[in-house]
């Protein structure tokens, strides 16, 4: 049974930290693209960031980039977000996704997602 499954998401003062992770099984882990998309309420799911199959390459929304880092662990079959420097808009479920493709930032094209882990940051 393939499936991703998140954790580590919480409720958090805004400047805080917070580590996600997204541990894959029934997967070829290795060989897939990877990325992390968030939902807020009222709003549309967007990208996060992204991380190729080796690790290799790295891709971030602007409204994220210097404060998350995206990595993975192919021995592990698991992906990481660590998220500093937290505001309240980044409040969202969090979701990880993975794409036998090459297209980082459509989400459309990622066709196995997890449930999500709640992320709430406080002002």
């Amino acid at each position: 049974q393939v499936q991703l499954v998140e954790s580590g998401g919480g409720l958090v003062q805004a400047g805080g930290s917070l580590r996600l992770s997204c541990a894959a099984s029934g997967l070829a882990f290795s060989s897939y693209l990877m990325g992390w998309f968030r939902q807020a309420p009222g709003k549309e799911r967007e990208f996060v960031a992204a991380i190729s199959w080796s690790g290799g390459n790295t891709y971030y929304a602007d409204s994220v980039k210097g404060r998350f880092t995206i990595s993975r662990e192919n021995s592990k079959s698991t992906i990481y977000l660590q998220m500093n420097s937290l505001k309240f808009e980044d409040t969202a479920v969090y979701y990880c996704a993975a794409s036998a493709g090459a297209v980082p930032r459509s989400g459309d094209l990622y066709h196995i997602w997890g449930q999500g882990t709640p992320v709430t940051v406080s002002s």
